[in-house]
Formats: structure tokens, sequence, C-alpha cells
């Protein structure tokens, strides 16, 4: 093992020795290297007369560039975008983050969390969280109605096993009684559980109440106190976006950074959804977990692995789009603006509420719990989600996404208010016309 990565690991395990049985086979191994970059860094520190060391061009006027890719960028500089940015993200941008963090859930104010570190977007998010937490053959607990993407990042690129649970019960919310079995079952029998906790939930549109999510923290607190490693990884990309007063307004990270010495909570977020930027793909991966003595060399070690896999995988996230969202997030417009986009996506969640309350629909389907996020599902009774999306794409013009063999998602976040009755009474005709003999 390279002398940094057991020198991280040292000081992980002087932290909390679970940290350093979590991490895979590969989290224990990486660091983040010292050799060019840290030349490189020394160089631009002390090098007054001249700096050999970094990889991009430069002339009389800097960073090397084209007025062609520089102009449309307007009042920005070349050394603001297209110089290489850190491989933990740009030192600002981060601890905006964290601040914006804090702010968003007042109940971190006093509670010790690692620095945010940059990712290009909240996927690759994800795919570095798998790279530093998850073993082949670990289980990932997850909802029957879940992210597809999620597959592909744990089961086909990790080798990790997805167990699945019922979403919800029949009295219209979480069906925690499945979501603890689930866990406790893994917890039993490995020894190891990592649950991944996405709401406002993808393809649903739904976000725990406040009682919810203190079941579902302390069932996770439950399998740790029970001798079980617990990772909570929680997909918060849709944060915020939440319409209805039962839904809970603080990240169920905030529940889970301190609660027990066997759980680590990972909260992957972003700029993407957040901040209405999806091209851009700025994403954040944060820290929490109880530490014995001083949090901040703990949470050094686990930023510096971070950073390493990011460097031996896409080497940093875009300069240019987190010089973006920086510029955006210190705009004093920026409040005001977020606000306008919200309010937006909140009267089209109430009014497809409004709409779908129409018994007219009632013997087509059934409507899953939503009050936040992109998405709500449509529980078909009488012909198949499948059939149905060809029908109404071919037919009318209407595209929708099939989910298994009887749902079907509605982004309402790309349906103008004026047009959700006309895209409701579609869908209603569409189930007419094939169930017609």
């Amino acid at each position: 093992m390279n002398p940094i990565a057991a020198q991280l690991n040292e000081i992980i395990a002087q932290g909390n020795p679970n940290l350093l049985q979590m991490l895979s086979p590969i989290g224990q191994a990486l660091f983040f290297p010292k050799g060019i970059l840290s030349q490189g860094a020394e160089a631009k520190e002390k090098a007054h007369r001249f700096n050999a060391t970094i990889g991009i061009a430069t002339d009389r006027q800097g960073t090397m560039h084209l007025d062609s890719i520089m102009g449309p960028l307007g009042d920005l500089r070349p050394e603001e975008t297209l110089n290489y940015a850190p491989s933990f993200g740009l030192p600002a941008l981060r601890e905006l983050w964290q601040a914006a963090l804090r702010g968003k859930n007042p109940g971190l104010k006093d509670k010790a969390i690692s620095l945010p570190v940059v990712t290009a977007g909240v996927t690759h998010g994800l795919s570095t969280f798998s790279d530093l937490w998850v073993c082949p053959g670990d289980g990932i607990v997850l909802p029957e109605m879940m992210w597809g993407n999620y597959n592909m990042i744990f089961q086909v690129r990790k080798g990790a096993r997805i167990l699945t649970h019922n979403l919800f019960n029949d009295a219209g919310g979480l069906d925690l009684d499945a979501f603890a079995r689930t866990v406790r079952s893994e917890a039993e029998a490995r020894g190891k559980v990592i649950a991944l906790l996405n709401f406002p939930q993808n393809p649903s549109g739904y976000t725990p109440t406040e009682a919810e999510a203190d079941r579902i923290a302390d069932i996770l607190a439950e399998a740790a106190d029970g001798g079980a490693q617990v990772i909570a990884a929680v997909d918060d990309a849709y944060f915020g976006l939440f319409y209805t007063p039962e839904a809970a307004r603080e990240s169920l990270f905030v529940r889970l950074a301190d609660r027990h010495p066997r759980l680590l909570a990972v909260k992957l977020d972003g700029a993407t959804k957040e901040n209405f930027v999806w091209g851009l793909r700025v994403g954040f991966i944060t820290y929490g977990c109880p530490v014995t003595g001083d949090a901040r060399p703990v949470y050094e070690a686990l930023e510096k692995k971070t950073a390493g896999c990011i460097r031996g995988t896409i080497s940093n996230a875009s300069h240019l789009s987190q010089r973006l969202v920086l510029q955006s997030m210190r705009s004093p417009d920026y409040p005001r603006e977020k606000q306008e986009k919200f309010e937006t996506l909140k009267r089209r969640a109430l009014r497809v509420k409004q709409v779908l309350a129409d018994p007219k629909y009632a013997e087509a389907w059934d409507v899953y719990p939503f009050n936040s996020g992109y998405f709500m599902c449509l529980r078909l009774k009488t012909v198949a989600a499948e059939d149905l999306r060809v029908h109404l794409l071919d037919r009318y013009g209407v595209g929708l996404i099939a989910l298994g063999e009887a749902n079907l998602r509605v982004a309402f976040s790309c349906i103008e208010e004026d047009d959700i009755q006309a895209l409701f009474d579609i869908i209603l005709q569409g189930v007419q016309d094939l169930s017609q003999p």
C-alpha cells in the first residue's frame, strides 16, 4: 500500500475505526498523490521568475486561449475558466456550498461535517461513492421503484446486489416496515448494509414526513447498534423542491450525520437540479459521522481519498462549470431567481394534484403519493404501461416513461401549468383506446 494511503487510513482509524472497515479495498488504497500536483502547488507559491511545472500553455497575456472560446464568456478571464480546477473542486465553491448546506438544513448548525468535494454531477458522485465504499457482493437497499441508473452504477459496474423493498404502504405513506425488514436481514446476514435514500424520490416524487424521516434514521441506527456497519448514501439530487406542508424540509443527512459510530452518512447533491444547471455537471460529496477527538483530520483524510478517486478517473470537474455556479451563488439576485423557479414548479405540482382529484380518472389508474421533485407516477389498472407509452407516443405525440408492468412516470417539471389538464386527458384517452375490444 502507498505510504500516503496508509497514513490516511491511520488517521481515519484513530478518529473512528469503523470507517476504515467500511471502506472498500479501493477506498483503503486511495490517496491524493503529491508528485506533480504538490510540486506545482509549491511552484505556484514560490516560482516568481519562471514556472515550468503546469501542463497548460501560456503567453505574455496569461493563459493561452482562443478568442472564439472566451468571447461568449463575457467578463470571465481565461484563468477563471480554462485552467485545471483542483481535484477537490474550487475552494471557494466548496466553502460556499457547505455554508449553503447549513443554511438549508438548520439542524446541521452545530454538527461537524466534511467540506464538500466537487464531482461532475450527482451521477459521478454516486460512482465515486461506489468506488470508495462498495465492495462486490455488498447489498444496496433500494425501493422497487427507483432510478434505473442505480443498477448500472452499483450492480453492473461494482458487482453489488440490489436489495429491493416495497416503497409505499396501503395507507399512502412509505412502507417502512418493508424497509426495516430488508435492512435488518442484510445487517444480520452480512454485518454491513448500504441504504440508498433518494428523496425527493425519482420516480415517485415523494419526500418523507417528519415522522417517516425519524423512523428511517431509527431503523438504520438500530442496525448499527446491533453491530452492523451501516452506510447511508443520501441522494439529494432534487433537494429543496418540496411543495406540500407534510414533506420534511431537511435532508435525512441531518438526522444521520452524527447518529452512531457505526453509521456513516454520505450526502450526494449538486447544483444540477437545485440550481437548474443540468448540463454543467456540478455535484458534491459530503461526509458526516461521529469521530473521537478533532473531526477535521478525519474528514480531510476522507476528502483526500475522494479527491484521489476523482484524480484517477476524470482528474477534475469542469473549472468553467464550477466558476459559473460560484458566480451565480454569489449574485444578489440568486435567492430571488431560485424562488421564482421553485414557485413555477410548485404551481405545476399542485395543479397536477388538482386535476387528478377528478373521479373520472379513477377507473384508469391510481396515483402514487407525491409532494416534491420533478415527477409523479400513475399505477395503471387496465392496460400495460409499455403498451400505453408506445400508443401515446405514436398516436398523440405524448412522451412518458413506462416503469415495470403498470407504472407510468410523468415529469410535470417540463409541462406548462396550462397544459396539465390536457396531458392527463390524453393519457386517459389512450387508456380508453387500448381498453376497447
